[in-house]
């Protein structure tokens, strides 16, 4: 007969055994996939930091001599090495472990069927060891939006709208056939992306800043990924409240002249919004532009359940320190490099 976890699903016969009593006498641990990156690095921040010491990070990275893995390692977490193309590496680093997140970067690669295959193997590796709750960090499935008979949005590479967000959605339903107990986790549009990106305001051939967005009249949702970190903590510290769920974070929804103003605010000059034209920003020169203009014309189409997922109000309860727009900011602003006037 099939063993049950105390998850309540049946696992296989050779899953790894927990030892009774290990984890109710030392921290909880929490294995993080991607520690060195956006999420996972805010995640094991929160961890490391929070006063109550509830839970113990485990930092999962390719690269465990790394600058980045050094530093989560000051900061009191275990590092392990872990690759998302090796199912026996994930196993092993989720061995033992409460919690897993699980995240993927599709940018490292920009294949979305290798993205949805790494998925599928963290899924079948926190399976095998047990994990009580597993956060996946998932974006929707614009194909149940617009199917790919619909030309409203281009298809790509024949079978998906936006590759990078379609393939992600899609690995969702591996969790749940293997019946991992899992949260669903939406997070929005990152605010460092203006400094790493390089998609803050740029001068125009006028001598005027202008910050270049198409999305129209449509409000973006944006968070920091420090407050992604701290909202994800306290999901695993709630645990059993937000397994099966489905949850989206944000700290603002803001128009495109919304941003430009709170940018005008640190520039000591006026930043405009230049709300380009979709078919215009297909033709920039920026690696996988056809995937980002499709995301950008899902999220200013389907506006209303984009923004709706991502309800600000909630994730002030899972973050109550939560930053606005402006707040980061402001806090940023020397990160944050504008053109200097000619």
């Amino acid at each position: 007969m099939p063993k049950t976890s105390r998850a309540g699903r049946s696992v296989p016969e050779c899953a790894p055994r927990k030892e009774e009593g290990v984890l109710s006498s030392t921290k909880r641990v929490i294995a993080v996939v991607g520690a060195t990156g956006a999420q996972g690095g805010g995640l094991v921040r929160a961890i490391t930091a929070h006063p109550s010491g509830a839970f113990r990070a485990r930092a999962l990275t390719r690269n465990v001599d790394s600058p980045a893995a050094k530093e989560l390692r000051g900061l009191g977490a275990e590092v392990v090495a872990a690759d998302l193309d090796d199912e026996a590496s994930l196993r092993r680093a989720f061995e033992g472990a409460h919690g897993a997140y699980c995240v993927t970067f599709f940018w490292d690669h920009a294949s979305p069927e290798k993205e949805t295959e790494q998925a599928r193997a963290m899924a079948r590796a926190a399976l095998h060891a047990r994990v009580e709750h597993v956060i996946w960090s998932t974006i929707e499935d614009t194909r149940r939006w617009v199917p790919l008979a619909d030309g409203r949005i281009p298809t790509l590479r024949g079978k998906y709208k936006v590759p990078h967000m379609d393939a992600k959605g899609e690995a969702d339903t591996t969790f749940l056939e293997l019946g991992v107990p899992t949260t669903f986790f939406h997070t929005a549009f990152y605010w460092e992306n203006f400094i790493h990106l390089g998609m803050g305001p740029q001068r125009g051939e006028d001598g005027r800043l202008a910050l270049t967005l198409p999305l129209g009249p449509a409000r973006l949702p944006g968070i920091a990924t420090e407050d992604i970190g701290r909202a994800a903590y306290r999901i695993f510290e709630r645990g059993a409240d937000f397994i099966g769920q489905r949850l989206g974070v944000a700290s603002d929804h803001l128009t495109g002249s919304e941003l430009a103003a709170a940018f005008s605010a640190i520039a000591g000059e006026e930043v405009r919004y230049n709300a380009v034209d979709l078919d215009v920003y297909r033709r920039l020169d920026i690696p996988g532009v056809d995937d980002l203009a499709n995301m950008f014309q899902f999220k200013r189409d389907f506006e209303a359940d984009y923004c709706g997922l991502r309800d600000v109000a909630r994730t002030r309860v899972l973050n109550p320190n939560l930053r606005s727009f402006a707040a980061w900011l402001a806090e940023n602003q020397r990160r944050i490099a504008l053109p200097p006037r000619a």
